[in-house]
C-alpha cells in the first residue's frame, strides 16, 4: 500500500501511545480510519484528535480478546465505510513474572489479547482485505518476538507466536497473489503506557519496574515510532525494527546465537539491583 489517501484503515488499541499516532497521522495523510479501544476516555481523545487533523473517523469500544464481538464489529465497519484496506492490529498488555510464579491466569490473559486479538483482528477483516485488492495487515509483535526476557515468558510467547503467524500468513497472500502486503513490527522500547499498565507477579514492583522502563528502556517517541512502521508498509515491507535498541539486539542475537541468554540473564540481575 504506497499511497494511504481514501483507504481506509482499522487501528485497534487507538487509545494511547502507538495506536493514537498512527490514527492521527494516517489521518493527516487522508486516510478513514476505524479506531477502537477498551479506554473510553482514550478512544475519545483519539477521536477527537482524528477530527482536528480533518480525518474521516469511526469509533468504537472493543475488547480484541473477544473474538464475536470482534467479528461483529468488523461486519459494523465494512457496512459503515463500505470498505476496508488495511488492519493495525496494535492492541497489547503486558505482565511481569516469571513461570515459577505466574498463574496460569495471567499467560491466558495475556495470550488471549496480545495472540489472539492479533488473530481475531486479522481474521475478522482478512475477506474486506482481500476484497479491497488494495490491502495491508499490519501486527504489532516486539523486540520480544526475536530474542527472549526472563520475566516476560507469557509476553515473549505471545510475541513470537505473533510473529510466526505474520509471517506465514505473508507467504500464503504472496502464494495466492492476493494484493495485501503483509507486515511485522517489532518495536524496541517505545515511549507509550504499555510498562505502567502491565501487571506483575511474585516480587515484582509495579511501579519499580515501570519506572526502570521508562528511565532506561523507552527510548523512542511514540510519533516517532507511527512514523517508522507508516514508512515500511508504504514500503510493503515484511519486517520492521522500530528504535535503535531493536535493531542493535537483533544484530546481537544473529551473531551470537543462543549464548544471548545467558548474557540477557546477567543483564537483567544487574536491572533487578538496580530496582532493589
Amino acid at each position: 500500500m504506497k499511497d494511504f489517501r481514501n483507504k481506509v484503515v482499522v487501528i485497534t488499541g487507538a487509545g494511547s501511545g502507538m495506536g493514537r499516532e498512527l490514527a492521527v497521522k494516517l489521518a493527516r495523510r487522508g486516510a478513514k480510519v476505524a479506531i477502537s479501544d477498551v479506554d473510553p476516555d482514550g478512544l475519545a481523545t483519539t477521536e477527537r484528535l482524528v477530527t482536528e487533523a480533518g480525518g474521516e473517523v469511526h469509533a468504537q469500544l472493543l475488547n480484541v480478546a473477544e473474538r464475536e464481538a470482534f467479528l461483529t464489529y468488523a461486519d459494523t465497519v465494512v457496512e459503515h465505510f463500505g470498505t476496508v484496506n488495511a488492519i493495525f492490529n496494535n492492541a497489547g498488555i503486558a505482565h511481569h513474572g516469571e513461570v515459577e510464579t505466574m498463574e496460569f491466569k495471567d499467560i491466558e490473559r495475556i495470550m488471549d489479547v496480545d495472540y489472539w486479538g492479533v488473530v481475531n483482528g486479522t481474521k475478522a477483516f482478512l475477506p474486506a482485505i482481500i476484497a479491497s485488492g488494495d490491502g495491508a495487515i499490519v501486527n504489532v509483535s516486539s523486540l520480544f518476538g526475536l530474542l527472549s526476557e526472563p520475566g516476560q515468558a507469557a509476553y515473549n510467547s505471545a510475541k513470537f507466536a505473533v510473529r510466526g503467524f505474520t509471517e506465514a500468513l505473508r507467504q500464503e497472500m504472496l502464494i495466492s497473489d492476493h494484493q495485501v502486503a503483509v507486515t511485522c513490527v517489532h518495536p524496541g522500547g517505545i515511549k507509550t503506557a504499555i510498562a505502567r499498565n502491565a501487571t506483575t507477579s511474585g516480587d515484582h514492583d509495579a511501579a519499580a519496574t515501570a519506572a526502570f522502563f521508562d528511565k532506561y528502556l523507552a527510548n523512542t517517541s511514540a510519533s516517532k515510532a507511527a512514523d517508522i512502521i507508516l514508512r515500511a508498509v508504504e514500503k510493503e515491507n515484511a519486517r520492521v525494527l522500530v528504535g535503535a535498541d531493536a535493531k542493535l539486539l537483533d544484530l546481537g542475537v544473529r551473531l551470537v546465537g543462543s549464548y544471548y541468554q545467558g548474557i540477557s540473564a546477567k543483564i537483567t540481575q544487574w536491572g533487578m539491583s538496580r530496582l532493589s
